[in-house]
């Protein structure tokens, strides 16, 4: 049984599991299993080059950001467990047991899921139909969906993330959205007690 997992490895997916993996230290947070599904075949970041996003340099390309970050989080965090080549097709369940089904006929339980895939259309992991809806900051003409979701939470035990939570397509955007659900996790797993996980330069007393 996983604590949480978190399905896609594009820009919201992996930017949740750093500051996820990134509490690890901390006793609310250490012995909680997390896993991402690193299914990046589909990615709108396979074709993207960033001129304009902070922090990156210019001409990045998003192909070398999808290898980088996966990298990057095995390197820091390595207990978070990485999950390629897989899809989730189906979710069953409510809070706090999840089913979920994947492509390759392989099922994982799970307490908590981030879903962090494009907003294209259709939809493609059943179980979630209710909550399916057009796009609201998209463009009509591109057909757009979302997740009806409040503040990232679909309903007790899921959250959305980046685009599918309706928010518009931009890197910084996305990660931010992906870093703030997992401080919405922290916090509930942290007794309720907000949590932003900061690394600084300063040397500790």
């Amino acid at each position: 049984m996983f604590d949480v997992l978190i399905i896609g490895g594009g820009v919201s997916g992996i930017s949740c599991a750093l500051v996820l993996g990134s509490a690890g230290t901390k006793p609310f947070a250490a012995a909680k299993k997390i896993g991402v599904f690193t299914h990046q075949k589909a990615s709108s970041l396979q074709d993207a080059v960033f001129n304009n996003a902070y922090g990156i340099p210019a001409g990045k390309l998003g192909s070398e950001l999808l290898t980088e970050s996966t990298a990057q989080l095995a390197a820091l965090y390595p207990q978070v467990i990485q999950l390629p080549e897989i899809k989730i097709l189906r979710i069953e369940g409510e809070y706090p047991h999840f089913t979920l089904f994947a492509n390759d006929g392989t099922t994982y339980e799970a307490q908590n899921i981030v879903i962090a895939i494009g907003a294209g259309n259709p939809f493609t992991i059943a179980g979630l139909e209710e909550y399916v809806m057009p796009h609201q900051k998209a463009n009509p003409a591109k057909n757009r969906l979302q997740l009806r979701n409040s503040d990232h939470l679909v309903k007790p035990g899921i959250y959305v993330s980046g685009t599918l939570a309706g928010w518009r397509s931009q890197l910084p955007i996305a990660a931010g959205s992906g870093a703030s659900v997992a401080t919405d996790i922290l916090t509930a797993w942290n007794g309720g007690e907000p949590v932003q996980i900061h690394d600084s330069t300063r040397v500790k007393p």
